[in-house]
């Protein structure tokens, strides 16, 4: 079974596949839709990072394609309905660069209220600039972020450890840590934050969350913070009220268009700004959190592709079912709907298996039923079962996972 790893997916992902007895092919960089069509030809399993776009196209034209590992926290560049309708289960690593990003936004805001990245630049330049002009603690002053989820509610913690105070402001119900302040809304965060980091997800509906309005509503002399999604904000937007002197200053890693590969040419309208860090999407880029993601989404891929386990996945039901230990396993993914359960043993029955282990999910519109039968099925019993009422995807083991 062959596995397609891109983007310098961690190698401890190579060496949990080829542990397995996967064949492992790597390639350094994203492809773009044509070269992605022909790569995966014959391939089972793909894992990408951020710069890889599974679209319908790429999809449908990937018929051994069984499962999509996304190396990071987004999944916004899967085609994540189509992947479910085609039986496609994709995973990523929700929690796994959680800290490292955190630590980056800190450092940052620590090095935007002193001005560093103008110093140092001078410096460079051969001119001594010592002057406190612009230069700030960040005790007592206001973090405000935006989307309070897995990085956003660690960055809570840790920005009121160095002193800060923390206000928050997202759509779902999310409980504050610490002391941290619950906003009503995003025009009353934006009102009272000294310093604003983005931290929401890539739902197509966070598209142009931010611009020259809600810039417009910062405080003047705030600074902005964007490690979530380049398409969130509008970074001409930002360049203005930058130059204009309402915001003192920007760090922004995510960008709406971004090169493909290591040492392409970047372009962005914030080169050259004045205390304006720029970096390349490396949020979560530290060896401890590539590591972790590595290990992580190709545990989760190796235990679906071998078992049918689909705990943690982004789109399948959540069945996380013990091993099988011997005869025979059927996985079914099926449109939710009555009675399949009942069709599936009916059909086992008249094939006289006996159903020694069995497990059922349902997510919205899809059901997935793991079967262990105590004899291998028949050719023509597997086919009854693919052609039981909604059936989208029918996967049989023999024997033991491993």
């Amino acid at each position: 079974m062959k596995v397609l790893l891109l983007e310098n997916v961690h190698p401890i992902a190579v060496e949990t596949f080829r542990r397995h007895g996967f064949d492992v092919e790597t390639r350094p960089r994203s492809l773009g839709e044509s070269e992605l069509i022909e790569a995966l030809q014959g391939v089972s399993v793909v894992g990408i990072r951020s710069n890889t776009k599974m679209t319908r196209a790429v999809l449908d034209a990937a018929p051994d394609l069984r499962a999509i590992g996304c190396f990071c926290i987004g999944t916004n560049q899967v085609d994540l309905g189509h992947a479910t309708d085609l039986g496609i289960a994709v995973f990523n690593a929700p929690f796994s660069n959680t800290r490292s990003v955190v630590e980056l936004v800190i450092g940052e805001i620590l090095a935007l209220a002193r001005r560093l990245p103008e110093k140092t630049q001078r410096m460079h330049d051969g001119v001594w600039d010592k002057s406190a002009k612009g230069s700030y603690e960040t005790r007592g002053r206001t973090l405000g972020i935006v989307g309070y989820g897995n990085i956003g509610t660690q960055l809570s913690n840790v920005a009121e450890a160095i002193g800060m105070r923390v206000a928050f402001y997202d759509t779902a119900d999310r409980l504050a840590h610490g002391n941290a302040r619950r906003m009503g809304s995003l025009d009353e965060l934006l009102e009272i934050s000294d310093v604003v980091s983005l931290h929401v997800d890539g739902r197509p509906g966070n598209a142009g969350l931010f611009g020259a309005e809600q810039f417009a509503k910062m405080k003047r002399g705030s600074v902005f913070i964007n490690a979530s999604r380049g398409m969130v904000v509008d970074d001409l937007a930002l360049r203005e009220h930058i130059l204009s002197g309402h915001l003192s200053g920007a760090a922004i890693d995510v960008f709406p268009i971004e090169p493909k590969a290591q040492g392409d040419l970047f372009e962005s309208p914030l080169r050259g700004l004045d205390n304006v860090i720029l970096t390349p999407h490396v949020g979560g880029s530290t060896e401890e959190a590539q590591e972790e993601i590595g290990t992580f989404v190709a545990t989760k891929l190796t235990a679906y592709i071998l078992d049918g386990a689909t705990a943690l996945s982004v789109n399948l039901p959540d069945v996380a079912p013990a091993p099988p230990e011997g005869g025979f396993r059927v996985a079914l993914l099926h449109r939710n709907v009555p009675g399949v359960l009942a069709a599936i043993n009916n059909v086992l029955a008249a094939a006289g298996a006996n159903i020694v282990g069995q497990s059922l999910a349902t997510r919205g519109e899809h059901g997935y039923v793991i079967t262990d039968t105590d004899v291998p099925l028949a050719p023509e019993t597997l086919e009854s079962l693919r052609h039981v009422g909604e059936a989208v995807r029918l996967e049989a083991w023999y024997g033991h996972s491993d």
